[in-house]
Protein backbone atom coordinates (compact mmCIF):
# COMPACT_ATOMS: atom_id res chain seq x y z
CA UNK A 1 0.00 0.00 0.00
CA UNK A 2 1.24 3.46 -1.06
CA UNK A 3 1.66 6.33 1.56
CA UNK A 4 -1.72 8.01 2.18
CA UNK A 5 -1.72 11.13 2.84
CA UNK A 6 -3.04 12.54 6.01
CA UNK A 7 -5.94 14.64 4.62
CA UNK A 8 -7.85 10.71 3.89
CA UNK A 9 -7.33 10.21 7.44
CA UNK A 10 -8.58 13.59 8.40
CA UNK A 11 -12.38 12.37 5.82
CA UNK A 12 -12.17 9.17 8.12
CA UNK A 13 -11.82 11.00 11.62
CA UNK A 14 -14.74 13.23 10.77
CA UNK A 15 -17.20 10.65 9.73
CA UNK A 16 -16.39 8.19 12.61
CA UNK A 17 -16.81 11.46 14.80
CA UNK A 18 -20.35 12.09 13.11
CA UNK A 19 -21.29 9.23 13.17
CA UNK A 20 -22.37 9.57 8.77
CA UNK A 21 -21.46 11.42 5.41
CA UNK A 22 -23.16 14.63 6.25
CA UNK A 23 -21.85 15.84 9.51
CA UNK A 24 -18.31 14.71 8.40
CA UNK A 25 -18.96 16.92 4.81
CA UNK A 26 -20.40 19.96 6.93
CA UNK A 27 -17.25 19.67 9.30
CA UNK A 28 -14.71 19.73 6.27
CA UNK A 29 -16.14 21.84 4.04
CA UNK A 30 -16.98 19.49 1.43
CA UNK A 31 -19.57 17.30 0.05
CA UNK A 32 -21.17 14.28 1.20
CA UNK A 33 -20.67 12.08 -1.75
CA UNK A 34 -17.11 13.20 -2.02
CA UNK A 35 -16.63 12.11 1.79
CA UNK A 36 -18.30 8.90 0.76
CA UNK A 37 -15.88 8.37 -2.10
CA UNK A 38 -12.89 9.26 -0.17
CA UNK A 39 -14.26 6.32 2.50
CA UNK A 40 -14.43 4.06 -0.19
CA UNK A 41 -10.63 4.78 -0.96
CA UNK A 42 -9.42 3.95 1.88
CA UNK A 43 -11.13 1.07 2.54
CA UNK A 44 -9.85 -0.27 -0.97
CA UNK A 45 -6.27 0.85 -0.13
CA UNK A 46 -5.95 -0.54 3.67
CA UNK A 47 -8.26 -3.68 2.41
CA UNK A 48 -10.44 -3.29 5.64
CA UNK A 49 -13.75 -2.30 6.15
CA UNK A 50 -13.65 0.17 8.20
CA UNK A 51 -17.79 0.70 8.48
CA UNK A 52 -21.55 -0.67 8.70
CA UNK A 53 -23.10 1.09 6.74
CA UNK A 54 -26.84 2.05 7.13
CA UNK A 55 -30.12 4.07 6.77
CA UNK A 56 -28.88 6.05 10.60
CA UNK A 57 -25.19 6.45 9.65
CA UNK A 58 -21.43 5.10 9.75
CA UNK A 59 -20.62 3.13 12.75
CA UNK A 60 -16.91 1.65 13.12
CA UNK A 61 -16.13 -1.54 12.97
CA UNK A 62 -13.61 -3.47 14.89
CA UNK A 63 -10.57 -2.47 11.88
CA UNK A 64 -12.18 1.15 12.54
CA UNK A 65 -12.33 1.50 15.88
CA UNK A 66 -8.17 0.74 16.13
CA UNK A 67 -7.61 2.40 13.04
CA UNK A 68 -9.75 5.58 15.12
CA UNK A 69 -7.30 4.87 18.35
CA UNK A 70 -3.95 5.18 16.32
CA UNK A 71 -5.23 8.30 14.27
CA UNK A 72 -6.12 10.03 18.02
CA UNK A 73 -3.00 9.04 19.11
CA UNK A 74 -1.45 10.76 16.32
CA UNK A 75 -3.49 14.34 16.65
CA UNK A 76 -2.44 14.25 20.17
CA UNK A 77 1.86 13.94 18.86
CA UNK A 78 0.46 16.53 16.83
CA UNK A 79 -0.77 18.92 19.32
CA UNK A 80 2.39 18.57 21.55
CA UNK A 81 4.62 19.51 18.85
CA UNK A 82 2.31 22.37 17.66
CA UNK A 83 2.62 23.93 21.19
CA UNK A 84 6.31 23.11 21.56
CA UNK A 85 6.51 25.03 17.97
CA UNK A 86 4.46 27.85 19.24
CA UNK A 87 6.73 28.31 22.76
CA UNK A 88 9.92 28.91 20.50
CA UNK A 89 8.31 31.58 18.27
CA UNK A 90 5.50 32.72 20.06
CA UNK A 91 1.90 31.79 20.60
CA UNK A 92 -0.52 32.40 17.99
CA UNK A 93 -4.43 32.60 18.36
CA UNK A 94 -5.94 31.21 15.36
CA UNK A 95 -9.56 32.50 14.22
CA UNK A 96 -11.82 31.35 11.80
CA UNK A 97 -14.62 33.50 10.66
CA UNK A 98 -17.29 35.09 7.86
CA UNK A 99 -16.34 38.02 5.81
CA UNK A 100 -18.62 40.49 8.19
CA UNK A 101 -17.75 38.91 11.26
CA UNK A 102 -13.97 39.87 10.55
CA UNK A 103 -14.76 43.22 9.52
CA UNK A 104 -16.62 44.00 13.26
CA UNK A 105 -13.38 42.23 14.40
CA UNK A 106 -10.84 44.34 12.78
CA UNK A 107 -12.92 47.81 13.18
CA UNK A 108 -12.61 47.25 16.94
CA UNK A 109 -9.09 44.79 17.09
CA UNK A 110 -7.95 46.71 20.47
CA UNK A 111 -10.80 45.35 21.96
CA UNK A 112 -9.26 41.58 20.82
CA UNK A 113 -5.28 41.92 20.67
CA UNK A 114 -3.35 45.07 22.68
CA UNK A 115 0.12 45.35 23.27
CA UNK A 116 0.74 43.57 26.50
CA UNK A 117 -0.68 40.70 25.08
CA UNK A 118 2.21 38.05 24.93
CA UNK A 119 0.20 36.44 21.72
CA UNK A 120 -0.97 37.48 18.23
CA UNK A 121 -3.97 37.03 16.00
CA UNK A 122 -4.50 34.83 12.45
CA UNK A 123 -7.53 35.85 11.24
CA UNK A 124 -8.94 33.26 8.40
CA UNK A 125 -11.86 34.68 6.67
CA UNK A 126 -13.93 33.02 4.52
CA UNK A 127 -18.02 31.45 4.38
CA UNK A 128 -17.16 27.81 5.17
CA UNK A 129 -17.89 26.52 8.21
CA UNK A 130 -14.85 26.64 10.58
CA UNK A 131 -13.59 22.88 11.24
CA UNK A 132 -11.81 22.43 14.28
CA UNK A 133 -11.68 19.11 14.64
CA UNK A 134 -8.03 19.11 13.27
CA UNK A 135 -6.76 21.96 15.04
CA UNK A 136 -6.78 23.97 11.81
CA UNK A 137 -7.97 26.75 14.12
CA UNK A 138 -8.85 27.77 17.76
CA UNK A 139 -11.91 30.25 17.56
CA UNK A 140 -14.60 29.59 14.93
CA UNK A 141 -18.07 31.51 14.52
CA UNK A 142 -20.95 29.34 13.49
CA UNK A 143 -24.52 29.78 12.41
CA UNK A 144 -25.67 27.19 14.46
CA UNK A 145 -24.89 25.23 17.71
CA UNK A 146 -22.55 22.52 16.75
CA UNK A 147 -23.49 19.27 17.70
CA UNK A 148 -19.43 17.81 17.73
CA UNK A 149 -18.77 16.35 21.39
CA UNK A 150 -15.55 17.67 20.90
CA UNK A 151 -16.60 21.50 20.45
CA UNK A 152 -17.59 24.09 23.31
CA UNK A 153 -19.99 26.78 22.56
CA UNK A 154 -21.48 30.12 23.59
CA UNK A 155 -24.12 31.71 22.09
CA UNK A 156 -23.68 35.50 21.07
CA UNK A 157 -27.15 36.24 20.07
CA UNK A 158 -29.70 36.59 16.95
CA UNK A 159 -28.24 37.92 13.41
CA UNK A 160 -30.49 39.70 11.26
CA UNK A 161 -30.67 40.48 7.91
CA UNK A 162 -32.19 43.04 5.41
CA UNK A 163 -31.54 44.47 2.06
CA UNK A 164 -29.84 47.83 1.71
CA UNK A 165 -29.42 50.26 -0.89
CA UNK A 166 -27.72 53.79 -1.42
CA UNK A 167 -29.48 56.56 0.99
CA UNK A 168 -31.84 58.66 -0.94
CA UNK A 169 -31.58 56.98 -3.85
CA UNK A 170 -33.90 57.28 -6.71
CA UNK A 171 -37.59 55.07 -6.44
CA UNK A 172 -36.31 52.63 -9.54
CA UNK A 173 -33.02 51.69 -7.55
CA UNK A 174 -35.01 48.82 -5.56
CA UNK A 175 -35.78 47.23 -8.79
CA UNK A 176 -31.36 46.71 -9.34
CA UNK A 177 -29.73 44.06 -6.97
CA UNK A 178 -26.09 43.23 -6.86
CA UNK A 179 -25.47 39.98 -5.37
CA UNK A 180 -21.75 37.18 -4.89
CA UNK A 181 -22.62 35.01 -7.78
CA UNK A 182 -24.28 31.43 -7.55
CA UNK A 183 -21.14 29.38 -7.53
CA UNK A 184 -20.10 31.17 -4.34
CA UNK A 185 -23.01 32.05 -2.73
CA UNK A 186 -22.83 29.32 0.24
CA UNK A 187 -24.49 31.26 2.77
CA UNK A 188 -28.54 31.57 2.85
CA UNK A 189 -28.34 35.22 2.56
CA UNK A 190 -26.04 35.17 -0.18
CA UNK A 191 -28.59 32.99 -2.19
CA UNK A 192 -31.68 34.99 -1.26
CA UNK A 193 -31.29 37.22 -4.54
CA UNK A 194 -30.82 34.43 -6.89
CA UNK A 195 -34.11 32.44 -5.09
CA UNK A 196 -36.16 35.40 -5.29
CA UNK A 197 -35.02 35.46 -9.32
CA UNK A 198 -36.12 32.05 -9.70
CA UNK A 199 -39.06 32.37 -8.09
CA UNK A 200 -40.38 35.32 -10.30
CA UNK A 201 -39.01 38.94 -9.06
CA UNK A 202 -39.47 41.61 -10.71
CA UNK A 203 -35.97 43.45 -10.09
CA UNK A 204 -32.90 42.03 -11.79
CA UNK A 205 -29.35 41.14 -10.74
CA UNK A 206 -27.09 43.98 -12.60
CA UNK A 207 -23.56 42.67 -10.94
CA UNK A 208 -22.25 39.56 -9.42
CA UNK A 209 -19.34 39.81 -7.56
CA UNK A 210 -17.19 37.06 -6.08
CA UNK A 211 -16.88 38.04 -2.84
CA UNK A 212 -19.57 39.51 -0.27
CA UNK A 213 -17.25 42.75 0.81
CA UNK A 214 -17.97 43.71 -2.55
CA UNK A 215 -21.46 44.41 -1.67
CA UNK A 216 -21.21 46.83 0.52
CA UNK A 217 -18.81 49.02 -1.90
CA UNK A 218 -21.62 48.45 -4.71
CA UNK A 219 -23.85 49.65 -2.70
CA UNK A 220 -22.64 52.50 -1.07
CA UNK A 221 -22.06 53.58 -4.66
CA UNK A 222 -25.74 53.44 -5.83
CA UNK A 223 -25.01 50.19 -8.06
CA UNK A 224 -28.53 48.39 -6.56
CA UNK A 225 -29.70 47.15 -3.52
CA UNK A 226 -27.47 44.47 -1.56
CA UNK A 227 -29.10 41.78 1.29
CA UNK A 228 -26.49 42.43 4.31
CA UNK A 229 -26.62 41.73 7.88
CA UNK A 230 -28.10 44.88 9.56
CA UNK A 231 -24.56 44.99 12.22
CA UNK A 232 -23.31 46.09 9.05
CA UNK A 233 -26.10 48.23 6.82
CA UNK A 234 -27.31 49.86 9.94
CA UNK A 235 -24.19 51.69 11.17
CA UNK A 236 -23.29 52.92 7.63
CA UNK A 237 -24.08 56.18 7.10
CA UNK A 238 -24.18 55.89 3.57
CA UNK A 239 -26.88 53.26 3.85
CA UNK A 240 -30.74 52.56 4.39
CA UNK A 241 -33.06 49.96 4.26
CA UNK A 242 -35.26 48.89 0.98
CA UNK A 243 -37.91 46.97 3.16
CA UNK A 244 -38.10 45.54 6.17
CA UNK A 245 -35.84 42.55 7.65
CA UNK A 246 -35.72 39.26 5.92
CA UNK A 247 -36.88 36.78 8.67
CA UNK A 248 -36.12 33.91 7.03
CA UNK A 249 -32.65 34.51 7.07
CA UNK A 250 -32.33 35.58 10.58
CA UNK A 251 -30.73 33.10 12.68
CA UNK A 252 -28.01 32.27 16.13
CA UNK A 253 -24.85 32.95 16.21
CA UNK A 254 -22.00 30.86 18.64
CA UNK A 255 -18.98 31.59 19.25
CA UNK A 256 -17.05 27.42 19.55
CA UNK A 257 -13.46 26.62 20.42
CA UNK A 258 -12.13 22.88 21.07
CA UNK A 259 -12.85 21.31 24.23
CA UNK A 260 -9.45 20.38 25.09
CA UNK A 261 -7.79 23.81 24.17
CA UNK A 262 -10.45 26.38 25.64
CA UNK A 263 -8.69 26.44 29.29
CA UNK A 264 -5.22 27.61 27.25
CA UNK A 265 -4.95 30.96 28.80
CA UNK A 266 -4.71 32.61 25.58
CA UNK A 267 -7.84 31.15 24.00
CA UNK A 268 -9.73 31.99 27.01
CA UNK A 269 -8.49 35.16 27.05
CA UNK A 270 -9.46 35.76 23.29
CA UNK A 271 -12.76 34.14 23.64
CA UNK A 272 -13.94 36.46 26.41
CA UNK A 273 -13.21 39.46 24.50
CA UNK A 274 -14.71 38.28 21.38
CA UNK A 275 -17.53 37.41 23.78
CA UNK A 276 -17.83 40.79 25.31
CA UNK A 277 -17.03 42.85 21.63
CA UNK A 278 -20.12 40.58 20.08
CA UNK A 279 -22.63 40.62 23.13
CA UNK A 280 -22.17 44.28 23.24
CA UNK A 281 -23.85 44.71 19.77
CA UNK A 282 -26.58 42.20 20.63
CA UNK A 283 -29.05 44.88 19.85
CA UNK A 284 -27.49 45.78 16.62
CA UNK A 285 -26.74 42.24 15.31
CA UNK A 286 -30.97 41.78 15.75
CA UNK A 287 -31.64 44.17 13.88
CA UNK A 288 -32.66 46.84 16.12
CA UNK A 289 -31.65 50.42 14.66
CA UNK A 290 -29.01 52.69 15.84
CA UNK A 291 -30.52 56.41 16.88
CA UNK A 292 -29.02 58.62 14.54
CA UNK A 293 -27.59 61.84 16.34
Amino acid sequence: MKDMDWDIYRCFMSVARAGGLTGAAQALGSSPATVGRRMLELEERTGRALFLRSQTGYQLTGDGELLFEQLQEMESAARRVESWRQEGEGVTVRITVGTWIAWLLAENFPALCTERDGFSLAITVGETRASLAYRETDIGIRAFEPEEAYLAASPVGDVAYAAYRQKNAPSGASARWVAVGEEEAISAYLRWPHEQMKGGWEGRIVATVTRPRSLLDLARAGAGCAVLPCFVGDLDPMLERAGEEIPALRHRQWIVMNNEDRHRKEIRTVVDRMTRLLRSHVDIFAGKRPRRS
